[in-house]
């Protein structure tokens, strides 16, 4: 996170050790799942289970991505103005994934964990970019039937569950629909902030819009990205996130994420030849 300034790592180090942030071990009957919160002004605190492989060292960071932004909106705005909105809060998690990734494909060449890694990040944005949508489009559907004075029962949405991911999917994938239909009954926290989903895809695209600028002007892009989670609610988000370089009125942020997305798929091909090449030939 170096690239972020002295400051924002050295508060992140002191959440992750001695500020005791992070309610990190397993324990018998803790739920699954991961957040963080917090009460003005304590706090931010997070709540996960750390089991030391990738997928939970990228929830940490996605979840200390929340709290830094907690952090910095509580230190630079009044109680009035110090709540953030969802639609922010999910671009700050984002980021610090997408920035912990660039700096472990950079840093780490060893093809098994650089294959890992794809695959964390793989399913990371089938979750944000794919999953999330699709619940969103389940949520909206349900809202629609409701106002039409139409009933709900578990196997209808079960139905409505399973039809839109095969939507989604397409012809490409052979889906257990009894299985894969229940899965709204998994996001229930997500489902009970109306239209929350959604706003992952959002969020993972601003992230790494606003990650790529980095690579032009790093300096510049960190003054922005700093400024935007210090301005906590005070702003709306569309306008924060425009002032910080990222106008989500436009279909750039999207565009990017699905180049990175590609850009990963690429990668992974590239390495899966590679180590098919190193193999010994066999008579």
């Amino acid at each position: 996170m170096q690239p972020l300034g002295s400051d924002y790592v050295n508060t992140l180090r002191y959440g992750l050790t001695d500020g005791r942030w992070v309610d990190y071990g397993l324990n018998q009957n803790k739920r699954q799942g991961a957040y963080s919160n917090g009460v003005y002004p304590v706090g931010p605190y997070i709540f996960m289970s750390w089991n030391d492989t990738l997928p939970s060292m990228s929830t940490l960071a996605h979840e200390i991505g929340h709290s830094m932004h907690t952090h910095l909106s509580w230190a630079k705005q009044p109680y009035a103005h110090a709540r953030y909105t969802l639609f922010a809060a999910e671009v700050a998690s984002n980021f610090n994934q997408a920035m912990v990734r660039k700096s472990l494909f950079s840093t780490q060449s060893d093809t098994e964990f650089q294959v890992a890694l794809i695959e964390e990040a793989m399913g990371n944005f089938h979750r944000y970019f794919f999953i999330m949508p699709t619940l969103a489009r389940f949520e909206a559907e349900i809202h629609a039937r409701v106002e039409a004075g139409r009933s709900l029962s578990a196997p209808d949405l079960n139905t409505l569950m399973a039809d839109l991911l095969a939507d989604g999917y397409g012809d490409g994938v052979q889906m257990d629909r009894e299985r894969s239909g229940i899965m709204w009954g998994q996001f229930s926290t997500h489902l009970y902030s109306n239209f929350y989903a959604y706003q992952y895809a959002t969020g993972i695209s601003a992230a790494h819009q606003l990650l790529s600028a980095f690579d032009d002007d790093a300096e510049a892009a960190r003054q922005r990205y700093l400024t935007f989670l210090g301005e906590g609610g005070r702003l709306d988000p569309l306008d924060a996130l425009r002032n910080a370089g990222v106008d989500m009125e436009k279909p750039d942020a999207v565009e990017k994420t699905f180049e990175v997305l590609a850009g990963y798929v690429d990668r992974l091909e590239a390495l899966l030849e590679e180590r098919l090449a190193s193999r010994p030939a066999t008579s």
